[in-house]
C-alpha cells in the first residue's frame, strides 16, 4: 500500500484544488466520486482513479481498510474529518471519495434510445433520471443547457454509479440532436398529450422530459414527433420529472418484452 499524505488544514494548496474540482467538476474535467459504493464501482468498472481520499475517520472503517488494501499504485490522501466532510457535501459521509477523469462524450448523436433533459435543475432528479435509464438499457442521456451538472456530487450519488454504463453529454443543443436522429422523439407533457399506454414505444425513442416547474420548452415540444401524457387521477396535477421518466421507460422496455 502506498504510503498517505495528510491534510489538515483549509489553507493547503491541495485541499483548496480538491474544493476547487467539487465546485465545478466540468470545468476541471475531473470529477469527486464520493462514498464506499461508488469507488468501488469505479474499480469494478475499470474507471482510472486519480488519487484516492480518505477521512481520519474513514481509516477505522473496515470496509474501507478492505478496499484500499485491494489496490494499489493509486495516490493517497487523508484528510481531517471536517475538511473531508466540506468536499463531501454530507453530514455523515463513509470517509473515502477517489478523484476520476470525466469520460469523453461522444463526438457522434446518439444511436437507439436516448432521454434528453431540458434544464432539469435538481441534481437529485438528475441522478434518479440517470439511474433509472441505465436500469431500463436505455444508454444515452443528453443534458441541455441549464440541467444540473452531470458530474457534480450530488449528481453522482444520485445516479448511484449509472454514470459508468452510460453515454453522457452535456449542453447539448437538444433541437438538433432531436433533427439529426432518425428515433421517434416523444415529448412528455402533463397534460394534452397523447395517452402514454396507447402509444406503440416498440422502436427508438428520443424521450424529451422537462424543467421540474416549467416543463419543456415550446420549441422542443413542436419540434417532437409525439405529445405524450402520463394519465393519472383526477385530484393529481403532476409526476415529478424523475418518476414520470421511470414511468415512460419502463412503459417501452414492458412493450418490447412482450412484442
Amino acid at each position: 500500500m502506498s504510503e498517505m499524505r495528510h491534510i489538515s488544514s483549509r489553507e493547503n494548496p491541495q485541499f483548496k484544488a480538491l474544493r476547487a474540482l467539487a465546485d465545478d467538476p466540468r470545468g476541471h474535467g475531473r470529477a469527486l466520486v464520493d462514498g464506499i459504493h461508488l469507488v468501488a464501482t469505479c474499480f469494478a468498472c475499470g474507471i482510472e482513479i486519480r488519487q484516492l481520499l480518505v477521512s481520519e475517520s474513514g481509516q477505522k472503517n473496515d470496509e474501507i481498510a478492505a478496499l484500499l488494501q485491494s489496490v494499489a499504485g493509486i495516490e493517497r490522501m487523508t484528510l481531517r474529518d471536517s475538511l473531508f466532510r466540506e468536499l463531501s457535501g454530507v453530514s455523515t459521509p463513509t470517509g473515502i471519495a477517489a478523484v476520476i477523469d470525466i469520460p469523453m462524450a461522444p463526438a457522434d448523436g446518439p444511436t437507439g434510445d436516448a432521454v434528453l433533459l431540458d434544464a432539469v435543475q435538481d441534481a437529485g432528479n438528475v441522478g434518479a433520471i440517470l439511474r433509472t435509464a441505465a436500469a431500463a438499457g436505455v444508454g444515452n442521456v443528453l443534458l441541455g443547457p441549464g440541467c444540473a451538472g452531470a458530474w457534480t456530487s450530488r449528481v453522482l450519488r444520485g445516479g448511484q454509479g449509472a454514470h459508468f454504463s452510460l453515454a453522457i453529454r452535456e449542453q447539448v443543443d437538444l433541437a438538433a440532436a432531436m433533427a439529426a436522429s432518425p428515433a421517434t422523439s416523444v415529448a412528455t407533457v402533463a397534460r394534452g398529450g397523447t395517452n402514454l399506454y396507447e402509444l406503440d414505444l416498440r422502436g427508438p425513442i428520443l424521450w424529451l422530459v422537462g424543467n421540474e416547474g416549467a416543463g419543456l420548452s415550446a420549441e422542443l415540444v413542436a419540434a417532437a414527433n409525439i405529445r405524450a401524457t402520463i394519465p393519472l387521477a383526477a385530484s393529481t396535477e403532476s409526476l415529478n420529472v424523475a418518476a414520470a421518466t421511470a414511468v415512460c421507460l419502463f412503459e417501452a422496455k414492458r412493450q418490447r418484452a412482450v412484442a
